[in-house]
């Protein structure tokens, strides 16, 4: 420690006058714009909060400044975010110019860094090897999810990817997954540019927010990445440990994706097999996060083997082959059971007759005040003219009423007067708001909701708020914690997410909305409250004739086989499906077409070990990862337990 210190020590003697002038002119700088700052709430803009930058420059000029460029930039960056946090820690508020200031100076130098080191392992005759046998595995993996029919071969489709990893050096690596996990990504999320044709927010902004996105999940392969070059070199008692828990590392991290306000678990490996019941019915036993276990493990082994010389090194690359047996095996003999026939017992007495409404509105027309009225006479001449007789639920689609509900009284009476004539519960996805006390940062509670008539209450309706909301287009993450993101406006929906899990009347069945039916958690809860049914309402209009709406299916059936639940799924656009307790599908619907589908539904009647045990395993696999980190970090620190590095 005490060494530690003194070479700190000698680090700052040996820097110029002239840093330390300028950090003292900075500080004053820093104090003026402070004292002089308006009391405003949120986000305001102070021109004096431009001198720090100003004078910042004005330094360069001087060449002892320039030689120590990176220690003086992070030395401005500190300053003015020090003071960014005094100025929102004692008034609540911020200046625009000054979190500009502070982060974009530091980001340019950074894409200026990162650029050079690209355009360096780019002429690096071993780089560019390593990215074309990256990008072979990442662009086919793509094509494995639904509906693309590559799903079975995920099991070796990683293998250049992992020959990658075990035979590159870490800068090669990193350089060749990073630019593999951008087209990879780009293969499952191209669609999200749909929404520029719809959102308010300007075009440009969306394409950046859709590049950053991309970027920030391929920087997720990066760092898987850059473990896996950790741990490759560390042995204890000559054993690679560590590597051999690697794929359960991997699943961690994909778990670490489920939680919190930024959680987006749209594209775990796992989801490659949907277009196989068989294959996927092992999801009852181990969930998501086991398929993708076992793909990372079939993938290392079989790069293992293919590197190593020798033919009977080479018997691992029948591991692959043994998996999908495995897998099939057991799903055909799941299914062959009479109760797992598709929808056994919905003709019973106890199953509801429902009928899903599938409109299909154009998302660009949806929120059109002078369409409302049209939409509102189609969605509802649907019903009355599809719907028979004995129908017990009518489902309509998420926002199906394209306004706050309660601003609409006679929308209102217009449902109350349906239920009562099909003698049926209603169930419609509208908006709601509350008001807030004045001085609170947001004047109105706004909440993506559903509402349930039934014929025999008149007066009252009962409403469900979704709960998981889409990280920067339905809410900026973190907004409970830092109000003052209740002031930015990016053209995101800035909902509040509801805390509630409803079980309606005597079929005990609980409402999810969009994005909720996709997380394993919320539908476990349900089903402890004693749900027997999940209704999956949602609005995939925003992402065109894409691969979306049929991938957001495949998640919400991996839902259903996991917990034993059987789903009715009703999308404004399609994909509008039925779907029972072991994953069979009925009634599907194309996407943007107008459709009634109407059956009698199967209650959930089976239970499933993972449906038990997953918030378990799912907890202790973030526990996992955190543990995991720290003895790779520690090992690879300790000199007896590590190999020899490959040299960069």
């Amino acid at each position: 420690m005490r060494d530690f210190l003194f070479k700190i020590k000698m680090q700052l003697k040996a820097l110029p006058k002239i840093y330390w002038i300028h950090l003292a002119v900075l500080f004053v700088a820093e104090v003026v714009a402070i004292v002089l700052r308006p009391d405003e709430p949120g986000l305001y803009v102070h021109i004096p909060q431009v001198a720090p930058l100003v004078l910042t420059l004005l330094f360069f000029f001087a060449r002892a400044i320039r030689k120590n460029f990176r220690r003086t930039l992070y030395t401005y960056s500190i300053v003015q975010f020090a003071f960014l946090a005094i100025d929102y820690l004692t008034a609540g508020h911020a200046g625009l110019l000054q979190l500009s200031f502070t982060a974009v100076p530091v980001f340019i130098f950074w894409v200026i860094l990162f650029a050079i080191w690209n355009a360096k392992q780019f002429r690096d005759f071993d780089s560019r090897r390593a990215l074309l046998l990256s990008s072979i595995s990442w662009i086919l993996f793509g094509f494995a999810f639904p509906p693309f029919p590559l799903g079975p071969a995920a099991l070796v489709l990683l293998t250049p990817w992992f020959i990658v990893l075990n035979r590159y050096s870490r800068g090669q690596v990193l350089f060749a997954t990073f630019w593999s996990g951008m087209i990879y990504n780009t293969i499952n999320y191209y669609w999200i540019y749909n929404v520029m044709n719809v959102e308010t927010a300007p075009s440009g902004l969306i394409c950046l927010g859709v590049l950053l996105l991309i970027a920030f999940f391929s920087a997720y392969a990066v760092f898987a990445a850059f473990i896996y070059t950790v741990v490759r070199e560390i042995k204890i008692h000559g054993r690679a440990w560590l590597l051999a828990l690697y794929p359960i590392f991997f699943a961690s991290l994909e778990m670490t994706r489920t939680r919190g306000d930024f959680a987006f678990p749209w594209s775990h490996l796992g989801y490659t097999f949907g277009s196989n019941l068989e294959i996927i019915q092992m999801l009852s036993i181990i969930g998501i996060f086991g398929y993708t276990t076992l793909i990372i493990a079939s993938n290392m082994v079989v790069a293992k083997a293919v590197v190593r010389p020798g033919i009977r090194a080479k018997w691992p690359v029948a591991v692959p082959a043994i998996i999908l047996a495995i897998l099939l095996a057991y799903g055909h003999i799941v299914l062959s059971k009479p109760e797992a026939q598709p929808f056994y017992g919905s003709d019973s007495d106890e199953a509801p007759q429902m009928a899903l409404i599938q409109p299909s509105i154009q998302q660009g027309e949806k929120w059109s005040r002078e369409r409302y009225d049209r939409i509102i006479a189609k969605t509802f001449g649907m019903v009355n003219d599809s719907v028979p007789g004995g129908t017990d639920i009518v489902i309509l689609a998420e926002t199906a009423i394209p306004d706050h509900i309660r601003r609409q009284r006679k929308t209102i009476d217009d449902l109350h007067e349906l239920a009562n004539r099909h003698n049926a519960s209603i169930l419609t996805g509208a908006l709601d708001y509350k008001r807030n006390k004045p001085g609170s940062p947001r004047k109105f509670d706004i909440y993506n909701a559903s509402f349930l008539f039934t014929p025999d209450d008149q007066d009252h309706y009962q409403r469900y708020i979704k709960k998981h909301l889409v990280p920067f287009s339905e809410r900026i993450p973190f907004d409970d914690i830092f109000p003052i993101l209740n002031y930015v406006d990016l053209g995101e929906g800035d909902f509040v997410p509801g805390k509630e899990t409803p079980v309606y009347g005597k079929f005990k069945w609980t409402p999810f909305i969009c994005y909720d039916a996709i997380f394993g958690d919320l539908v476990r809860e349900a089903i402890n409250e004693g749900s027997r049914l999940m209704v999956n309402i949602t609005n995939d209009g925003w992402f065109g004739r894409s691969t979306a709406p049929y991938q957001h299916l495949n998640l919400v059936r991996y839902r259903a086989i996991e917990n034993g639940m059987p789903t009715a799924r009703l999308a404004n656009s399609g994909i509008t499906a039925f779907i029972d307790q072991y994953g069979h599908f009925d009634k599907n619907t194309e996407i943007f077409t107008d459709r009634v589908v109407i059956r009698k539904m199967q209650l959930k009647s089976r239970d499933t070990l993972y449906q038990h045990i997953g918030d378990s395993v799912e907890t202790a696999l973030l526990w996992f990862f955190l543990v995991y980190l720290i003895a790779a970090f520690a090992l690879s620190r300790c000199g007896k337990f590590r190999e020899a590095p490959l040299q960069e």
